[in-house]
């Protein structure tokens, strides 16, 4: 058996958040109006897709998760706009030679409608990270009203990203 390092890795990426009242509802970068004034609970401003998809490139390259990168603790990201993270965790990736050859992800939530933001996310997404547009795949669906999303206690996100050795 050999030592080498593959040219190809996956990594998986998951996030739920809390939906509270007083808090924007802010998801793949875009920020929606939930039908009850719901948003989502977290120290940054708990984009789950983007919190999804950075913990997915880390994972990729077994260099733990986004609490190590901004920790909760910290009051640095209080707050913290996703999108500028994801563009830092982008940066530790492409520092240890690699590249991103595509995200796919999906949005598990009642409520609000995410159709219609799709585009928008995939573009955010995709300017976060330095990489065109095609690459990005974001989808949505319900949970058909079971657990924490099914019951809008929460939106959830499942995240997989591909990385080649520079």
């Amino acid at each position: 058996m050999t030592n080498s390092v593959p040219q190809f890795r996956v990594g998986n990426g998951y996030d739920i958040h809390r939906l509270v009242s007083g808090r924007p509802l802010i998801v793949g970068g875009v920020e929606l109006n939930h039908p009850s004034n719901l948003g989502l609970d977290g120290h940054s401003d708990a984009d789950v897709l983007v919190h999804a998809v950075m913990d997915a490139l880390l994972g990729a390259l077994a260099l733990g998760d986004i609490g190590k990168y901004f920790p909760p603790e910290d009051d640095r990201w209080k707050g913290a706009d996703s999108v500028v993270l994801l563009a830092n965790v982008v940066e530790i990736i492409n520092s240890k030679g690699w590249n991103i050859l595509n995200v796919d992800s999906v949005v598990i939530a009642e409520r609000p409608k995410l159709k219609p933001h799709i585009d928008s996310m995939r573009k955010n997404i995709a300017n976060g990270m330095g990489v065109p547009v095609e690459v990005i795949g974001v989808k949505a669906t319900t949970n058909e009203l079971l657990g924490p999303e099914g019951r809008e206690e929460g939106i959830s996100c499942h995240a997989v990203v591909l990385l080649q050795k520079i």
